[in-house]
């Protein structure tokens, strides 16, 4: 047996293991079981990493037999590693495994780790299908898996209210962009008459350019439609945030890290289809730029320190779609890249914060811990820089790539690019200063507050490094680089391809006054943050009374949420509650299933009165029935 296909089924092997008996276990078994079973797949992902690297063109097709086939539809079950895939399998299994030992500290205290467990198992199993399937279909097996898992993890707190509500906003919102896939998948049947992506993408270069609206872009605009749900972009974002209500590893793996960006390498898995369809693609970029923005917007005014890093998830995956619109599948890959490191880092240092606190999340209670919790504030501190491209850093490699390659496509969006970053600087700066400097404003939490077990800061420490250190395989050409992993890249993104899907001119010294531009403006964004906040809340209290609507608004997402629940929610329930009531309660339980009922029941009752136990009565009936069949007879011969 291939060891490839092992990648997905030992984590598979967890989730039965911790599923089925994993409440009889011991909690240090249940640990080890899921803890073993990703660090072998990730052990498995390196080798086979190596392989790929190794192999001729830098691609191992592997074939395991056949899936089904109806008429002209053939689905082999079968696994694609290459520079794609292989870097996707690090991120999942590699900082997969980093949670999975986080939380193993973090969940300490909670009963029935082992559900908690089985389910994030079962969840890599779902990612990593997903990013090895050798056919579109396979891949939807893996998609839809990924969500059922967010949807398990999010409502994992199912005794309270919010978590349960908010699995099942993430499940419907999924399920409006997963309609999107299917008819996208249907389409591209209709064209190549194959699912099966070698064959899809080896078809590719016998057609031309889609300048007008054909079949090619509408398959397009139906996945890009399943990657705005499954990838939280307008219009279909507005699960995310809300999503916070699971555990906060759950957070950091699913909703920061790997589930996310699904949507981002279906695109660049399909790159060589995108860049047939530039509707498509410029439809991308504009809703890519007007995530960032607006989410970034959002995220300035929010108390929740995991919804600020909610709102910023949304905001930098607006970013990824953003460098695929204009082309730059590289660059919006390699913010995936560096994305899953430094936001993955700030969610589970934002659990240590909570956790010191007892479970508060609340910015405005904080204050103060940076003595108290010294490893979580300095890898934190490198997250942070990250995320607002502070210069050197993973983050302002990946983010100023994209804005350059934003600005050769058009100026505009470059510049509504830039104000997402500058709101990014803003409230990353915000969240660090209330909650690690000043006073503390909860004193009684703050006496009790220490610094999280190894369990958790080992992790941390990890996810730092890997933070500062990716930045190694991607520094820009456009910035003097070599830019090692968009050179890997490229064997994936032309597979079966006669041209390059990515020609990008660099003019080193636009690309460097352009990031300097954007990197200094960034700074005094950061600095206007740290200026208004380091004497604590004066601010921001005084800037909600003096422009109360504005703070509002933002504060309460623009009333997205509630716009929705009036124009769509309601009227859906309300038309549920009457084709239940008028549907089934009238029609199939009351005419449909008790009328008939009620009938034999008033015949039943009736016809008891007839028996009555005396002979004299039961000779009478007799008699009276012979007497009328006789009636009849003679009648009928009359």
């Amino acid at each position: 047996m291939n060891s490839a296909i092992l990648i997905p089924l030992i984590p598979l092997l967890g989730f039965l293991l911790n599923g089925l008996i994993g409440h009889r276990l011991p909690r240090f078994i249940v640990n080890l079981i899921a803890c073993s079973t990703i660090a072998t797949s990730f052990l498995l992902s390196c080798i086979w990493f190596i392989r790929v690297l190794e192999s001729p063109e830098n691609r191992i097709d592997l074939f395991f037999g056949q899936w089904f086939q109806v008429g002209n539809l053939n689905i082999p079950l079968g696994f694609v590693l290459d520079a794609l895939s292989s870097v996707m399998l690090l991120v999942i299994t590699g900082i997969g495994l980093l949670i999975h030992i986080y939380s193993v500290g973090y969940m300490h205290h909670e009963k029935g780790t082992s559900r908690y467990f089985a389910y994030l198992n079962l969840f890599v199993f779902f990612m990593t299908l997903l990013v090895l399937s050798s056919s579109l279909p396979l891949l939807f097996v893996g998609w839809e898996g990924v969500g059922l898992c967010s949807y398990l993890l999010i409502g994992y707190y199912y005794q309270t209210d919010e978590a349960p509500r908010a699995g099942l906003k993430a499940f419907l919102y999924n399920r409006v962009g997963d309609v999107g896939v299917l008819i996208g998948m249907m389409t591209l049947f209709a064209v190549f008459k194959t699912l099966t992506l070698s064959d899809l993408l080896k078809q590719i270069p016998q057609l031309g350019v889609e300048t007008h609206f054909g079949l090619i872009t509408l398959a397009t605009l139906m996945l890009f439609i399943g990657c705005t749900g499954k990838s939280a972009q307008i219009p279909l974002y507005l699960w995310l945030p809300d999503a916070m209500a699971g555990p906060t590893p759950v957070s950091a793996l699913i909703h920061a890290a790997t589930m996310v960006t699904s949507g981002v390498y279906l695109i660049c898995r399909l790159a060589p289809l995108f860049s047939l369809t530039p509707i498509t693609l410029n439809l991308i970029a504009w809703i890519g730029v007007a995530t960032a923005l607006f989410a970034a917007t959002m995220a300035l005014f929010q108390r929740d320190i995991k919804k600020v890093l909610a709102y910023s998830t949304v905001s930098q995956l607006g970013f990824m779609f953003l460098g695929l619109g204009v082309s730059g599948f590289s660059a919006g890959f390699f913010h995936v890249f560096t994305h899953a490191w430094f936001k993955a880092l700030l969610f589970l240092g934002a659990g240590s914060v909570i956790l010191a606190l007892h479970h508060e999340q609340d910015l405005f209670e904080m204050g103060g811990l940076r003595k108290k919790l010294p490893i979580t504030f300095f890898t934190m501190l490198i997250g942070a820089l990250c995320l607002m491209g502070f210069p050197g850093t993973s983050g302002f490699a990946s983010k100023d790539e994209i804005l350059y390659l934003a600005y050769l496509h058009s100026p505009a969006l470059w510049s509504f690019g830039v104000l997402a970053a500058l709101c990014t600087a803003f409230y990353i700066t915000r969240l660090m200063v209330l909650v690690f400097a000043g006073k503390p404003r909860h004193l009684e939490r703050f006496s009790h507050a220490h610094e999280s077990p190894q369990w958790m800061t080992v992790p941390l420490i990890l996810l730092s490094l890997g933070s500062l250190l990716s930045v190694v395989i991607g520094w820009p050409e456009s910035f003097g680089g070599h830019n090692t992993i968009a050179t890997w890249l490229a064997s994936a993104f032309t597979f079966g391809q006669n041209v390059q899907p990515e020609a990008h001119s660099s003019d080193h010294t636009l690309a460097l006054q352009l990031a300097f531009l954007s990197t200094t403006l960034s700074l005094i964004s950061a600095g206007v943050a740290w200026r208004l906040y380091s004497g604590g809340l004066i601010w921001e209290k005084r800037f909600e009374q003096k422009y109360s609507r504005t703070y509002q608004m933002i504060r309460e997402k623009y009333f997205v949420d509630q716009g929705v629940k009036a124009l769509i929610v309601t009227p859906f329930f309300v038309m549920g509650k009457v084709f239940w009531k008028l549907g089934d309660v009238i029609v199939i339980d009351g005419i449909g299933v008790n009328l008939p009922g009620a009938i034999t029941r008033l015949i039943g009752d009736l016809g008891s009165h007839l028996q009555t136990g005396r002979l004299r009565n039961y000779t009478l009936f007799s008699m009276l029935g012979l007497l009328g069949l006789l009636i009849l007879l003679f009648a009928g011969r009359a």
